[in-house]
Parts: C-alpha cells; sequence; structure tokens
C-alpha cells in the first residue's frame, strides 16, 4: 500500500465537469467528477454528479444499493423531495429515477455498476 496521503485526495475544485456519457449514451444536463476510480472494476464508485436545471437520469436499479448525499440544490427520486443537506440510502436491489428541476449536485457513492431499465 502507498502510504503518501498526497496520492489519496482528489483535488475536485481542479477537476473539470465531465458529461455524463455511460454505454455510448450522452445524459444531457448531467455531469459527473470521479473522486476515486477502482481500477479493479474500472469504474469510479465515488462521484460528484451535476444536474442542471430540467435534467433527468432514466430508471435504474442499483444491484449493490447506494448512497447519495445533496451537496446543493433540489432532486426528486421515486417521489421524496431532496434538498441541499439531505441523505438517501438506496438498499441493494432499488429501482429509481432521478431528476431535478432547479439543478443540483450530488456525493454519490456506488459499489456496484447501476443497471437501466427500459420502462
Amino acid at each position: 500500500m502507498d502510504t503518501d496521503i498526497q496520492h489519496y485526495i482528489t483535488h475536485t475544485a481542479a477537476q473539470p465537469w465531465q458529461p455524463l456519457v455511460e454505454k455510448a449514451v450522452h445524459y444531457t444536463g448531467v455531469y459527473v467528477k470521479s473522486l476515486r476510480f477502482d481500477p479493479l472494476q474500472h469504474r469510479s464508485p465515488s462521484i460528484l454528479l451535476r444536474f442542471d436545471a430540467g435534467a433527468a437520469y432514466p430508471y435504474h436499479n442499483h444491484p449493490g444499493g447506494e448512497e447519495l448525499y445533496v451537496i446543493s440544490g433540489e432532486v426528486d427520486i421515486a417521489g421524496a423531495h431532496l434538498v441541499s443537506g439531505d441523505y438517501l440510502y438506496t438498499p441493494p436491489g432499488f429501482k429509481h429515477l432521478v431528476s431535478s428541476g432547479p439543478g443540483c449536485i450530488l456525493l454519490l457513492i456506488v459499489p456496484e455498476e447501476v443497471e437501466l431499465i427500459n420502462s
């Protein structure tokens, strides 16, 4: 294990927001910053997501669950309205869509890749 703490710090202010693209699908108005990349999974289980006003992420399943913290703004998930400072734990197998009327920034911990569901 690398014992230099500097190798474990992500300076998010220095990172540009990247458009969210998964499996060649671009989600208009949704942007991502990776906080931690897991080379074994080839993905980032810890991310920041930014939703522009009116943006949405489609109906999906969380095989490994999810932890979500609203840093700023407002977001609607599965009929619940969350605002800055709210936390949501979704258990494994939970399905929902996500939308934000005014826009928001979210911290997400997603242990396993989400599965999109055609609704």
